[in-house]
């Protein structure tokens, strides 16, 4: 008696619970002063509520070129340290780290450094020249590998990060075969200033200026090359001329560790960087040994400013100045906070999905599950009696656990998804048909209807949670392997399983016991 006493006691419970959760996102409740109370609502897919889709394509040559082009600089470091002397490592046309050591009595004690520090670079020549040597270094298949896994995990950590300030709700944002990212943006109206937020790369890099180039020469000296420079007028106007820099990189934006937009005595709009300590430490390096040398601040391939470096710049602090509107200052400190992608992102495919498609999917899934429960609805009590009036009551149990599910969780119901929905009807209303069935068999033998409907939820349970576990495998195989729309069918599927089982096996079964403890007569209709 105190089981089931405990068993009726969580059964209301959670009813009151499922309530709370689920009523709000019924039409015309949710708009009631009771929906109000409640502010969390089932959100809705791109293929339902409408938006954007973007598949994006991520240049991995250019982030194992970029990655060399670091390990170089760290040679540098090192073989400074070691008391070696090297020129300055730069990629050479071929895409190979190239590092010239001067003197050949320090050939072995480069050789051990490297062996010893840079076991992931593969050389790949040895080339002796007038007074040194000439080496040429590519990265080790298992260091291309992780480079490339870290790549497009930093895409799409940076992506998300944008678009959570962007301020979008519950985005879908993961890899893709071919180094591709697939962005879906629910509810997205201002297409064209995401497209330029999330399409813009911001790889921000600090390259020297070759003034002693002339830009309009048919051919440019070996370690060079042509950049667009922009010239922004105080009346809007934009244009370009061409400026020639060092083909290799000083630095990278990826130790920024803040980005603000502020504002010079002029009122002129530009963004404030500040770097990590390893950031500050190579800005004040790099700034203190090209004293009286213009560096240019490169973003997306193009150059903003060619400020003069006066002095060594200590403190970790640097800015960026363009004649940026208010506007544009405040998206690039977002895309630049959020963090530089390590390589050029660029748009394959951008496609927008109207919000009224989306409502016309809502209503023929919403017609859909209407008329599968109304047909259950209306068989279960003409085959079973008053037993299927309770199956009845616990599919309406069942479903208000799986809205009130994916509320409180933040589940994304799309498509596929109400396809789940109608799924987990048919689903819930077989573990009863099992239930009932096995109770009739039970009653053939002989046994009180008090007896029959314990030995029947006792032998058809371990049949529904058989059969409900290797549905609960394939859901999770397909959440964990599917893309946007299939893993929200996972997810529905998934909580409408459990949810059919818990009303089936548990809270049905509390409701008979009940009804055979009360009942006068112990007759069952079934």
């Amino acid at each position: 008696m105190k089981a089931l006493r405990l068993r009726l006691a969580i059964s209301v419970m959670v009813l009151f619970v499922v309530m709370a959760y689920a009523l709000p996102n019924i039409p015309f409740i949710g708009s009631s002063p009771l929906g109000a109370l409640m502010e969390d609502r089932i959100n809705l897919g791109l293929d339902l509520k409408g938006g954007m889709n973007l598949t994006l394509g991520v240049d991995m040559d250019k982030a194992l070129q970029n990655a060399l082009s670091v390990t170089g600089q760290d040679v540098r470091d090192r073989a400074n340290q070691e008391k070696i002397t090297v020129m300055k490592p730069r990629l050479n046309a071929e895409g190979k780290l190239e590092v010239v050591l001067p003197r050949a009595d320090q050939v072995a004690a480069f050789e051990e450094m490297m062996g010893k520090w840079f076991p992931n670079l593969v050389q790949t020549s040895s080339i002796p020249n007038a007074s040194g040597r000439v080496y040429q270094y590519e990265l080790s298949a298992e260091l291309r590998r992780l480079t490339e896994e870290m790549t497009m995990e930093q895409v799409v950590r940076t992506i998300r990060n944008r678009i959570d300030q962007f301020g979008v709700a519950e985005p879908d944002i993961r890899r893709q075969s071919d180094n591709q990212v697939q962005v879906q943006l629910p509810g997205m109206t201002d297409a064209e200033r995401a497209v330029q937020i999330i399409g813009q790369t911001a790889h921000l890099e600090f390259r020297l200026v070759r003034d002693d180039v002339d830009p309009g020469a048919m051919m440019l000296p070996a370690g060079t090359a042509r950049f667009p420079l922009i010239h922004k007028g105080r009346d809007g106007s934009v244009s370009e001329s061409v400026i020639v820099l060092e083909s290799e990189a000083l630095m990278g934006g990826e130790d920024i560790t803040n980005a603000r937009p502020a504002f010079n005595e002029f009122g002129q709009a530009y963004v404030s960087l500040e770097f990590n300590g390893r950031g500050a430490s190579n800005f004040e390096r790099i700034t203190g040994d090209n004293i009286k040398k213009r560096m240019a601040i490169v973003l997306d391939g193009k150059v903003y400013s060619a400020p003069t470096i006066q002095d060594r710049i200590s403190g970790g602090k640097a800015s960026i100045t363009g004649g940026f509107t208010t506007e544009e200052a405040q998206d690039l400190a977002i895309v630049l906070r959020a963090g530089s992608l390590p390589t050029p992102v660029t748009i394959l495919e951008e496609r927008t999905v109207g919000p009224s498609l989306g409502k016309e999917s809502i209503n023929s899934g919403i017609k859909a599950s209407l008329v599968g429960a109304a047909a259950v609805v209306i068989i279960m009590p003409l085959y079973y009696g008053l037993s299927g009036l309770i199956a009845d009551a616990m599919l309406c149990f069942t479903i208000m656990i799986l809205m009130a599910g994916m509320t409180l969780f933040g589940a994304t119901l799309t498509l596929p998804g109400i396809a789940g929905v109608v799924l987990t009807i048919g689903m819930s209303v077989d573990a009863n048909v099992l239930i009932f069935e096995r109770i009739r068999e039970e009653l053939k033998k002989g046994l009180s209807a008090f007896e029959a409907v314990q030995a029947g939820f006792s032998r058809a349970s371990v049949s529904i949670l058989d059969s409900n576990l290797t549905t609960l495998i394939t859901a999770a195989i397909l959440y964990q392997f599917g893309t946007g729309p299939i893993r929200g069918f996972a997810v529905t599927l998934s909580l409408g399983i459990l949810a059919s089982m818990f009303t089936a096996i548990f809270v049905s079964r509390a409701i008979f016991e009940t009804w055979m403890k009360r009942s006068a007569t112990q007759k069952l209709s079934v």
